[in-house]
């Protein structure tokens, strides 16, 4: 243990700090530039991807996201596509040519199932498209996952739901769309499913607490996860 630890104090003294290459002075210009979040900055880069002019901009509050991730109102077809197409249309312009649904199984580790921005149209010609269809729910194989219990085979179906709660994001030229990841039965066989009760749980609780103490106008209790005390960075 002495030597081992004599070893790592001498490599430590012999490394020489990281060269990062910064895109510009102004962290404004580059920051989250690979995330596309659920705000009027989001929706500037849709509307760009499917070539909608700025007086048009006002269709922004047609996508309904905001109902969506505040009070769980589904998302139509139509809406689904337009944004599907946006979150297409912007990710080339980063040079990303496949997509994923990112779900966390119960593995103790992350799934990706990784397509791309092509599909076949009617007449069996290849296309680039990205649907709403595809961008709102998958279907990977449960059944190479833990689900627990005897099943029938059709049962062991899993499905992906996109959760627009999450922001979207690029990494390693793909764009990775978080998902939460249910049984063909409606279980959870993840472990954000059952946080994204929770916290609407809490909302639910935290509502009727502040009701009690007369507070009629807020609208949503929003819950928070992140670390505490204090945690290191190493290269």
């Amino acid at each position: 243990m002495s030597k081992m630890r004599f070893f790592a104090l001498r490599e430590l003294a012999n490394r020489k700090p990281l060269e990062v290459q910064v895109p510009s002075e102004k962290l404004s210009d580059y920051y989250a530039s690979h995330v596309i979040e659920v705000s009027s900055k989001m929706f500037d880069k849709v509307i760009v991807g499917i070539g909608i002019n700025t007086l048009k901009k006002r269709r922004f509050d047609q996508f309904k996201m905001k109902e969506a991730i505040e009070k769980g109102k589904p998302i139509d077809r139509a809406m689904a596509d337009l944004i599907a197409n946006g979150m297409k249309s912007w990710a080339k312009t980063l040079g990303v040519t496949h997509y994923t649904h990112w779900f966390q199984p119960l593995t103790d580790g992350t799934a990706e199932k990784h397509d791309s921005f092509i599909d076949f149209d009617e007449d069996g010609g290849v296309i680039e498209r990205f649907s709403g269809k595809l961008l709102i729910q998958q279907e990977p194989d449960a059944s190479s996952f833990p689900n627990g219990g005897l099943r029938n085979t059709f049962e062991a179906r899993g499905y992906t739901a996109w959760d627009p709660t999450s922001y979207a994001f690029i990494k390693d030229g793909s764009l990775y769309i978080p998902t939460a990841f249910c049984s063909y039965t409606g279980e959870s066989l993840d472990k954000k499913t059952p946080l994204l009760r929770s916290m609407e749980a809490l909302n639910t609780q935290a509502l009727r607490i502040l009701r009690l103490f007369g507070n009629t106008s807020a609208k949503r209790v929003i819950t928070t996860v992140g670390p505490e005390q204090e945690y290191f960075l190493i290269d």
